[in-house]
Order: C-alpha cells, then structure tokens, then sequence
C-alpha cells in the first residue's frame, strides 16, 4: 500500500474517532432535564426565576430562554404579581455567560439556530426592559455579558462521511439549545439590580472576537462618563461593591442578608414600586462590608474619560501610549491582545447605541451578531481560548488599519426582512 493511500486512510480512522467522541458529548448533552435548568414559581406577591445550573455557574441556554420569556410576560399582566424576582441557585454565580463553542460549531454548520438563539435572547433582554412589573435581579456572585466555555466541548474536526456529518449537525442543534447564553442581558435591563460583596461584573467579548451585546450598546453608554467604553474595550472586571458604584447595581446587600432581603419582599401585600424601593434601601442602607471603600476607578476617571473620548481605536491606544502610566500602560496591554475587528466594532457600537433606544442597539446588535457569525475573529477566538488554549489569536485582519470603513460597513447593514422583530 502507498504512503498516501496508508495516510488517507489513517486520517479517515482518526476523523471518525473524533466525530465518534464529539457525537458521545453532545448526546450527553440532551440527558439533562430542561425543566429543572430554570425554575418558574409564584412565592408570596411574586414571580421568581432561579437559574438552577450551578455547576455551570447558572449558564444561561435557549431552552431556558424559552421556558423564561412566556412566564415572564404572564406574570406581567398577572393582577396577582406586584413584582419579579431573578436569582441564581448556588453560591458562586448569578449567571456566568454560556457555550460559545456550541454557537461558534453550530454556525460553521450553517445552523439556523444562530438566527434564533440571538433573536430570542434580545427579544428577552428587551421584555426585561420594558417589564410593567418591578423586576429585581440579585446579582450575587459572577455576573457576565459573552459567553464561557461550556461543559460538552466543540466540533472542530472534518467530517469524511454524510452520516456523521448529518448526525453532527441535528446533535449540534440541540446542544445549543441546551448551552448558550449571557448573564449580564438577564440584570441589567431591570428596574433594580443587588449586588454582594461577591459579585463580579465584566464584559470580555472583544477578546474572543465579538463585542459587548445584549443591550451593552445601550446600558454601558449610560454609566458615569467614558466608564462603559473603557470595561467594553479592555473587559475590566469590576467585583463587590464597585459594581454599584459603577451603577451596574442600584444597590448594594451584605450577602448574609440576601436571603431576608427575598424573604421581605415576597411578604409585602400588594407592594407598589415605591414599597419595593423602600425595603432594597433599607437593606442597602444597612449593608457594612466595604462600606467606606472608594470605587476602584475612582483615582483614574478623569484619565479614562479623556483617553476614552476618542473618536478612534487608534486615538484610543495613542492616548494611553502618550500618557505612559502603569494604568494606562496595563489598559493598553488588554487592549493589544483583543480583536482589532472587534475593537472597533464595539467602538462604533457604543457612540451609535448612544442615542438609541433599547429596541434600536438590540436590532442593532443583532446584525453585528450575524456579521461575527460569518466571520472570521470569533472562530479563531474559541480555538485560541477554549479549544487549543494556546491564548495566541491569529486575528484577521491583525492589525487596526487593516480594518477597513467597508469591512465595518458591512457588519451594521440592515438584513432586510432577517432583521429582529420585536
């Protein structure tokens, strides 16, 4: 037997070993119960979602989605809800992201379920947003915008027979089904968010190549100053009590008390807005732990706001060059490492999101969603971080001024009659 056909046939063994693997994890991934990843209850005047994945740290998928986005807006016309409760079951997280591997496989398969997965998501986010009903989000523990790895794996491999290949796709739909989502989306469109002395906030997506969606084009363009363009552009992450003086949360509770801050609440007899209000400022009021702590930032906001004015990502980076501080040098290390495509993405993202309503930068982020989809940066993001682990991105382009007006152009064009609906 020649050398080529030995080797053919070797890479054919291998392949199938791989796709063989890869198809055990996936079917692993529909065993689990869909009906207990989220948990949909009336307690006392109110509705309460628990995210119960904690050994995922509470990871966000669409089937979740799904299951939370119809409760919610029963209970919105429900006369008997004065209010909506979500939380995170466990200690560690509120919700930390979901599966970008099974999106990043799911589109190289050209799977129709990154239209939907998206569009679902936003279309939550935005009825998050505009809820009739106060809504609270006790954001304790790790609290992210992107997405992490997930627990089932990728399909990064070559698929020599249409069996397998078919196989991999409808295992691949419902994976994603059962493994994609973002935390910060399910917080911060809501009329009240509770950190704790152990929550932790960031927004990390320009380092896998996409950008900081479910609605950060429009939330993190209304905190103090430049702040939002500066955690959008390096994925800062903000922890404690900064994240209400960063104005992610509106209050602060010692985790302690967390669970009779929820025990008070659902107490109240047809509580009104300002009744809610009331006992979270209590609470707050009452909260010890780091109490006369100074914001993190607080020595830096002047620089961040003059650095982070610019126009450009390029003006951006001479900014922090010129300044030359350990600070702005450590900002200007992230910064290097992220997408160029991405940073200015999310550049353009923010200062259009700024004038827009919610609706808008959701419809907005949605075809950016899309564009990253087809892309290159985001595929080659997963590999260097969750699947090689080599934390060595070859980004294309790889430089700033490789990025063209018409390469961005192209990412915030309309879809015509693919564009969100709400």
């Amino acid at each position: 037997m020649g050398a080529w056909k030995l080797w053919r046939l070797m890479s054919r063994f291998n392949a199938s070993k791989r796709t063989n693997i890869i198809l055990q994890h996936l079917r692993m991934s529909m065993h689990t119960d869909a009906a207990a990843e989220v948990l949909l209850e009336r307690k006392g005047c109110a509705g309460v979602i628990t995210l119960n994945r904690p050994k995922f740290l509470n990871a966000l998928n669409f089937s979740m989605i799904q299951q939370i986005y119809p409760q919610l807006k029963k209970w919105e016309q429900d006369p008997e809800t004065f209010l909506i409760i979500i939380k995170g079951a466990g200690e560690k997280a509120f919700c930390a992201g979901g599966d970008i591997k099974a999106v990043s496989e799911a589109a190289k398969l050209n799977l129709k379920i990154t239209q939907d997965f998206f569009r679902e998501e936003y279309v939550l986010n935005n009825a998050i947003g505009s809820c009739q009903k106060p809504y609270v989000a006790l954001i304790h523990g790790i609290t992210m915008g992107g997405m992490r790895s997930h627990e089932y794996g990728g399909l990064i491999i070559h698929i020599f027979d249409k069996e397998s290949y078919e196989e991999c796709r409808k295992n691949c739909y419902q994976s994603i089904r059962k493994s994609s989502g973002k935390g910060v989306g399910l917080s911060v469109h809501g009329q009240f968010r509770v950190a704790t002395e152990k929550s932790v906030f960031a927004m990390p997506e320009t380092a896998i190549g996409l950008f900081p969606d479910v609605g950060g084009g429009y939330f993190l363009t209304r905190l103090q100053g430049k702040l939002g363009y500066f955690l959008a552009l390096t994925g800062f992450r903000l922890k404690g009590r900064d994240v209400y003086a960063a104005g992610i949360a509106t209050h602060f509770v010692d985790y302690e008390k967390l669970g009779m801050l929820e025990e008070d609440l659902l107490a109240l007899k047809s509580p009104s807005k300002e009744n809610i209000a009331d006992v979270l400022g209590t609470y707050h009021a009452k909260s010890e732990i780091d109490q006369d702590k100074p914001f993190v930032l607080e020595e830096h906001m002047d620089k961040i706001n003059s650095w982070f004015s610019a126009n450009t990502v390029e003006q951006i980076i001479e900014n922090l060059q010129q300044d030359g501080s350990s600070f702005a040098l450590e900002q200007l290390k992230a910064i290097n490492k992220m997408s160029p495509t991405s940073l200015k993405i999310t550049l353009r993202q923010l200062m259009e999101g700024s004038s827009k309503t919610l609706q808008e930068v959701l419809t907005m982020e949605y075809r950016l969603s899309q564009a990253c989809m087809r892309g290159h940066d985001f595929h080659e993001g997963v590999r260097a971080v969750l699947i090689d682990k080599d934390q060595n991105p070859k980004w294309k382009p790889a430089d700033l001024k490789e990025v063209t007006d018409e390469d961005l152009n192209n990412h915030f064009k309309s879809l015509g009659s693919n564009d969100l609906k709400f």
